[in-house]
């Protein structure tokens, strides 16, 4: 069984992290070939790496915990689990070897919303007014928002993924067949209350949302009507607050493999570097955000910007604006048709759209 769990010492970070969402774990033990426990890394240990500026080829040995908390029977976890919880419970004999881990939860459900009500005062935006031209025919008969992925509408897949965490007040942005998208929720058994936000002109995916002022106060969450994130959304919103960010952008960490050879060269023309079909890792946007409701003041009536702009505002005047990353398999997009079925076969639906 713990198998899966190990890897050795020589995994670079992100191997690290591809052996996390391979499996569907939430924690990977660092290992010797005699299964001695030289560390741990969690999903946390990356986003502290990450946000140091770590490089995810760098060796896994950089980023994990060398200290973490072990135990040597059953019973001690037990006795500990009384008083705290912990991700996982390791168990080691008397010679540092890995020999069992008890978890507080099964670890398949990591990435899945625990029904809690931590987000209960916590307003979800939906920016739902876009035409959707790369999603071309389907969004000339629906619009994006309404697009199904089986069984359920995109927007309805979001919602529920909030709802799980006590999320009960919604707001669409709506323009692009904004009375189909309300006729549509008008008819739903939902234990949720939408409201409803006409733009009179598209303002792009940020000039929507100063139709909220006066309506939204405190901090609320802001989604693209295209995305879904399958990653512990009660942390992302603490996260926010313990850092006092006026915004924090949900980033996933993406790979780009590069099918050519690449040649680096000097002035000269002389080749100092020459790197054989490389990847490059990098944070990508994934479109959901949590904001602080002052940063609305940032925009004006009727002004077309998209979002990362009034982000650049805030920078500006000195705010904190931050980052949690996610792993690139925790960010769902449908933004253009393959993207779409591809979503579809990762949530394991069947049926056509």
């Amino acid at each position: 069984m713990l198998q899966k769990y190990k890897i050795s010492s020589k995994y670079s970070v992100k191997e690290a992290i591809q052996r996390m969402d391979d499996h569907g774990i939430p924690v990977v033990f660092i290992v010797t070939e005699d299964d001695v426990l030289e560390g741990i890394f969690t999903h946390g240990d990356m986003r502290q790496f990450i946000l140091k500026n770590g490089a995810l080829s760098a060796c896994i040995t950089e980023a994990m915990n060398t200290h973490p908390i072990v135990f040597s029977s059953l019973k001690e976890v037990e006795e500990v689990r009384k008083a705290r919880k912990m991700l996982v419970y390791p168990i080691i004999d008397k010679e540092k070897k890995l020999v069992h881990a008890i978890f507080e939860r099964e670890p398949q459900s990591y990435n899945n919303a625990r029904i809690n009500n931590s987000l209960k005062e916590v307003p979800l935006v939906i920016m739902a007014g876009g035409q959707g031209t790369r999603l071309h025919p389907y969004t000339k008969v629906l619009p994006k928002a309404l697009i199904p992925i089986g069984d359920l509408t995109i927007t309805e897949r979001i919602i529920n993924n909030f709802v799980k965490y006590g999320c009960r007040e919604v707001y669409l942005i709506l323009n692009y067949k904004g009375s189909m998208i309300k006729a549509y929720f008008n008819e739903l058994d939902k234990d949720y209350k939408i409201h409803y936000i006409d733009e009179e002109r598209f303002l792009g995916t940020g000039g929507g949302l100063e139709l909220l002022k006066g309506r939204i106060k405190g901090t609320f969450i802001l989604s693209n009507c295209d995305v879904l994130i399958n990653d512990d959304l009660e942390c992302i919103y603490k996260t926010h607050i313990n850092k006092k960010n006026k915004i924090t952008f949900v980033c996933a960490i993406k790979n780009l493999p590069i099918s050519y050879g690449i040649v680096q060269s000097d002035e000269n023309g002389k080749i100092i570097d020459l790197k054989e079909k490389p990847e490059f890792s990098f944070l990508t946007n994934t479109g959901v955000y949590v904001i602080d409701s002052g940063v609305l003041e940032e925009i004006a009536p009727d002004e077309y910007i998209d979002f990362p702009d009034i982000a650049k505002r805030c920078m500006e005047k000195g705010e904190a604006v931050g980052v949690f990353p996610v792993p690139e398999q925790a960010w769902l997009d449908m933004g253009k048709i393959n993207e779409m079925e591809n979503m579809a076969e990762r949530l394991k639906l069947k049926g056509e759209f």
